[in-house]
């Protein structure tokens, strides 16, 4: 049998997708930046099926792109455009295995999106935290598989911290079953560890036991008028100081970022007067929501009277809240709606922020005079996305094509304050060289060695990361 045909017999015949038209969808990332091309499509059902697609594949020695929702940000879900590659979409491998509300665990399989984790999770009055804009088309998967973080990662962590235990399909198409929800468990090197954040590249994710938490019975939100980055790390520490582990969220938003949702989004209402910056912050913990808004009101007062902030609003339904939300959830599809932007998602230590902002932007005014700056994310883990355009589509599509020099600005500066070109968004093709730039070279072969002893013939999602 050919390679399609050996795929039918595992799968089904309606699981293999071959034609131009079928295949599209996969084919090109959400922002519309990679175009890639593939034999087929093949969706698997189960453990076993992706392993015996992955046999096949290893004994043909033929590529394999793994594929989750397809929200890739850095074009790791796309196949190059050699045409060569057999994607392999984890879509239907969507069940969640079982809950265990007194570990506070769920086993879920990589296709489950998070949405419905989280809908799993609250059905057993428990919390997953992870929480971020493309939660209902996003697969855990695809989570794991870039170590995503999102907007609760100061008080949860990422996606690494909330994990316990992986099912993997190996290059070999070998399983290995590290399915343990267990805390602690010292018996040698932690082997999740390897595939988490490995963008598919080391092997596939099948399943995973992830961390619950228990459910928070109340929330306070807040949108705060404030006059600077630096202010927002300020206004950070003293959040910390006042309210702790019951501070879930701290979100900086430029005027710029919401003039954008203002401009694209049906329904979005500026929710304050005009401030260069904005802070979104959210406190969650027990007792009742009035006692968390009369605290988290009474701080705010403080922060006015010491000029911290200018202005703020307390939201006082949870519909309330969820509007505010929304104003920072849908930055990035306002964005896309909006045209080509060259993006970033660096993070820098917490202090670092404001120099950050302040260098980078005086840096990149002096090399290209009139761009524009949308900045938005999360101070409380030093996550920032940068992202520059030009405000006329004319001057934007020839700004677009020297990204290799608004890259080496940004990611120079970035480095130069000990952090990070890639915060949660991994690497995937788009940073694939520039990465090299900012290893060391003893660590990339560090790397490279871990690759080589698990995936030798280099099929599991060639050309992401290295």
């Amino acid at each position: 049998m050919d390679l399609i045909e050996q795929f039918v017999a595992i799968v089904g015949f309606h699981n293999v997708l071959s034609g131009e038209g079928d295949m599209a969808p996969h084919l090109a990332d959400w922002r519309g930046r990679y175009l890639g091309a593939a034999r087929c499509v093949v969706r698997p059902a189960s453990t076993e099926e992706v392993a015996a697609v992955v046999r096949v594949c290893a004994q043909a020695g033929v590529a394999m792109v793994p594929q989750g929702g397809n929200t890739s940000l850095c074009g790791a879900s796309i196949p190059d455009e050699g045409g060569a590659a057999v994607l392999i979409s984890l879509s239907r491998l969507n069940r969640i295995r079982g809950v265990d509300p007194a570990n506070n665990t769920i086993t879920v399989e990589a296709g489950c999106l998070l949405q419905s984790l989280q809908e799993a999770a609250l059905a057993a009055g428990r919390l997953f935290p992870l929480s971020l804009a493309a939660e209902g088309s996003c697969q855990i998967g695809g989570n794991l598989s870039t170590n995503a973080g999102g907007v609760q990662v100061m008080r949860y962590g990422n996606t690494r911290e909330l994990t316990l235990g992986l099912e993997v399909v190996l290059a070999s198409g070998e399983v290995w079953n590290g399915l343990r929800a267990l805390r602690k468990d010292n018996t040698g090197y932690d082997l999740k560890q390897l595939f988490i954040g490995a963008e598919g590249t080391l092997g596939i994710i099948t399943a995973a036991v992830m961390k619950l938490f228990p459910l928070p019975q109340a929330r306070a939100t807040a949108w705060l008028a404030i006059e600077s980055p630096l202010a927002s790390v300020q206004l950070l520490g003293e959040l910390q100081g006042a309210f702790g582990a019951t501070l879930t969220a701290c979100e900086l938003v430029s005027d710029v970022a919401l003039g954008l949702v203002l401009n694209h989004i049906p329904g979005a209402q500026r929710p304050l007067a005009n401030s260069p910056w904005y802070l979104l912050v959210e406190l969650s913990g027990s007792g009742e929501d009035g006692t968390l808004n009369t605290a988290l009101e009474g701080f705010l007062e403080q922060a006015l009277a010491s000029g911290t902030i200018s202005d703020a609003v307390l939201a006082q339904s949870s519909e309330q809240a969820r509007r505010l939300w929304a104003l920072r959830e849908d930055i990035s599809e306002a964005q896309k709606i909006e045209g080509l932007s060259i993006k970033h998602d660096v993070s820098v230590p917490i202090s670092a922020i404001g120099e950050f902002l302040e260098r980078a932007d005086a840096a990149l005014e002096k090399a290209f005079p009139g761009f524009r700056t949308v900045t938005f994310g999360h101070v409380g883990d030093g996550n920032l996305h940068y992202n520059q355009s030009k405000p006329e589509a004319i001057e934007n599509a020839a700004f677009i094509a020297v990204q290799p020099q608004v890259d080496l600005i940004v990611h120079d500066i970035v480095h130069q304050l000990g952090g990070s070109i890639s915060a949660e968004h991994g690497i995937g093709q788009l940073k694939r060289d520039e990465m090299l730039r900012y290893k060391s070279p003893l660590e990339v072969e560090m790397m490279r060695s871990v690759k080589q002893a698990l995936d030798p013939k280099g099929l599991m999602n060639p050309g992401k990361i290295l």
